[in-house]
């Protein structure tokens, strides 16, 4: 046993907890300098992690013993926090009870109660989050500042090194101290450009969620090996004579998945490929590493930063139109009720027939002339995909899962000129989404019974009280909440928003509802998926942008080779460790790409200052209310711009309400544009003259 877990097994037995330094050194039998500071650094490692603290004493004892509760804080740019816990309701602190700590940082608290028994104030900080930000660099009378670009981190970095930079540049900033009652002290190590520029803007967003845009030279060299092997059958299942076609946007460049649809009778042979990734990322090489680092590919309207270099992202692992592909396929019988009568998964070799988009597949399902002449042969396909389509949606309404109506935005570029629409969602669209989750489910199913180490997605039910708070959100508007919140079935929340259909309320309920669930997210652990109703749950279908199907490939692979035992012996610990880490990895990479989209859509509104618009309020909150116009640009009218009224901000009820004007969300408002900060990427309405 070495000294560092010998001295945890003395405080998980309680012979150290409760004892000084100098007690544990007497009890160790410690007399010597060299030996008292090795004690001292390994009881320092253990308090830095969490595992033991000081109590106001100095003395070491376990967390649990004062009642400390481990979490992440997340600030808020007004200066209070929120203790973000993996498992319980988050805790508010204010102000006063940060002691120190800022946003990002992984803390202990303790819970002191307050008015709604939820506040927490800070004991010791364990690990600061934000060793590294970008902002914008100021003079003030005796030095020089940086301006978190992360509203939340709410405290100014004071420079005491490194680059040059003027005022307003935009810069990257390592903090390097954070000194007792003062703002942190940082060091330039970079400075971007002029803030304002859309593209020094973007760069700022992609420095501070870390993202990588380069790849090292020995990742490029082993990937130009990878793709240049040549891709031969080798005993795998040949499918280069099936119709198998790949359905994208038309801007994608990589094909991870491609289908194929028969008939058989009354069943339907449902086929999905998708790429062999694992075949060209071996475990433990320099590509298996950067892409487990990078976790996820992450888009923007301009550039993609994928998760694997090229050659094999647009290259040897892409199933492009016309060239032989390496795949692991999901081959389903799936019966007219939409259940898999059988299934079966295999290492295949493909050569997709066509490239095609959403556009093209849904033109021709609504029965384009030209199109259907030009892709005669597909006619047949999409009419069996389409129905087959039809039969999965309705069996996983049947079942409960919950089909939430988000507003996605279409951002393109053409030139200089930015452009922001309402991304469409086709049948098109609905077709590949029924295909890929009865593979992801297929799969998870197949591993489980194995009974081995895997890596799951999973969706755990909404807490109770935020399950409360929308029931009582929900019979506030004269509507049915016959669930139980500490136990809400997911068919419950279906049903309700299938019972609102054509109903303008069902917006703003979706929304609602949206906001009392948990977050998705890679589990070793089987929790189920909530939002899908589904007991079992995977990715699978994306190996060449995301990390955790690239994983789950792997060990399907080796229980197809009859490697079972490989997988307990060579993954228990590491499913653990990469679902953390890709969960981690999908949180900074959709924090990334919303902040980019709302810069290129505050960008967009810049040439529609003046102009008067309608959208529909979508949040509402005690400083203004928040509305969202068809084009989904969000905008903050102020309180102080809403006609002149005493207020009451009702929280539970969404809503803002006066003696003689009412604002809750849902309501449809007109809105003058008002203002347009790129910097703070907001949007500022004004309400409309009536």
């Amino acid at each position: 046993m070495s000294a560092i877990e010998n001295i945890r097994e003395k405080f998980d037995t309680g012979e150290f907890c409760h004892k000084k330094a100098s007690d544990i050194f007497r009890l160790l039998g410690v007399s010597g300098k060299t030996e008292r500071e090795n004690i001292l650094r390994l009881l320092k490692e253990l308090e830095s992690a969490g595992e033991i603290v000081r109590d106001d004493r100095g003395r070491y004892v376990l967390p649990s013993e004062l009642r400390l509760v481990r979490g992440t804080l997340q600030g808020n740019e007004r200066g209070f926090a929120f203790l973000v816990r993996e498992e319980g309701e988050d805790l508010f602190l204010p102000h006063r009870s940060l002691h120190g700590s800022l946003h990002g940082d992984t803390v202990l608290c303790r819970v002191v109660g307050g008015d709604r028994g939820d506040e927490a104030e800070v004991y010791s900080i364990l690990r600061r989050g934000m060793p590294r930000l970008t902002g914008t660099y100021y003079r003030d009378r005796k030095c020089g500042m940086v301006e978190a670009d992360e509203r939340r981190f709410s405290r100014p970095v004071r420079v005491i090194g490194g680059l040059r930079a003027f005022s307003g540049e935009k810069v990257v900033v390592d903090i390097v101290n954070y000194p007792e009652g003062k703002d942190p002290e940082g060091e330039i190590c970079e400075v971007l450009g002029r803030g304002g520029d859309l593209s020094v803007e973007e760069n700022a967003i992609i420095r501070s969620q870390n993202l990588s845009e380069e790849f090292p030279q020995k990742v490029l060299a082993e990937a130009r090996r990878a793709s240049a092997q040549p891709v031969l059958p080798d005993g795998r299942r040949d499918f280069r004579q099936d119709l198998v076609i790949t359905i994208d946007g038309e801007d994608s460049r990589d094909f991870d998945d491609a289908v194929s649809v028969r008939r058989e009778g009354e069943d339907y042979l449902l086929s999905v490929h998708i790429a062999d990734v694992t075949h060209y990322v071996k475990r433990g090489g320099a590509l298996d590493k950067e892409a487990f680092s990078r976790g996820t590919s992450v888009y923007f309207p301009d550039r993609v930063l994928p998760m694997l270099p090229q050659e094999l992202s647009n290259g040897i692992c892409s199933l492009n139109e016309g060239e032989d592909r390496y795949t692991l396929s999901c081959i389903m019988r799936v019966d007219k009720k939409g259940n898999v009568k059988d299934s079966e998964l295999v290492q295949g070799i493909i050569c997709s027939k066509n490239r095609m988009t959403y556009t093209k597949i849904s033109a021709i399902l609504d029965g384009d002339e030209e199109l259907c002449r030009q892709y005669a042969h597909l006619v047949p396909l999409c009419a069996d995909m389409c129905a087959l389509a039809h039969i999965l949606i309705r069996k996983r309404e049947n079942r409960g899962s919950i089909d939430l109506d988000v507003k996605e935005a279409q951002i393109t570029l053409s030139r200089d000129r930015v452009e922001v629409s309402e991304y469409k969602r086709t049948m098109a669209h609905r077709i590949i989404e029924e295909f890929m989750i009865l593979a992801n489910e297929t799969v998870a199913e197949f591993v489980t019974a194995y009974e081995l180490p895997f890596v799951y997605r999973v969706h755990e039910k909404p807490g109770e009280e935020k399950a409360q708070g929308f029931k009582v959100y929900l019979q506030q508007m004269g509507l049915k909440a016959k669930f139980h919140p500490a136990n809400v079935r997911p068919g419950e929340y279906g049903k309700i928003l299938k019972e609102l259909e054509g109903d303008e309320r069902f917006r703003v309920v979706n929304r609602v509802m949206l906001r009392s669930m948990s977050k998705a997210r890679y589990s070793a652990e089987n929790c189920g998926h909530f939002g899908l109703a589904s007991d079992c749950y995977c990715h699978f279908t994306s190996p060449i942008r995301r990390y955790p199907d690239l994983l789950v490939h792997r060990i399907v692979k080796l229980i197809l080779d009859g490697q079972a035992g490989e997988v307990e012996q060579g993954y228990r610990n590491f499913v653990n460790i990469a679902a953390n880490s890709c969960s981690a990895s999908e949180r900074r990479a959709d924090e990334a790409e919303r902040a980019v989209d709302d810069l290129y859509k505050t960008w967009y509104m810049r040439s529609h200052i003046g102009e008067t618009m309608e959208g529909l309020i979508s949040g509402v909150t005690a400083f203004g209310v928040f509305v969202e116009l068809e084009n989904t640009v969000e905008g903050l009218v102020r309180l102080e711009n809403l006609p002149e009224d005493e207020y009451v901000f009702a929280e539970e009820r969404y809503l803002l309400k006066g003696a003689k004007h009412s604002y809750k969300i849902g309501d449809r408002m007109r809105i003058v544009v008002a203002a347009c900060d790129v910097g703070s990427r907001r949007v500022e309405f004004v309400p409309a003259q009536e």
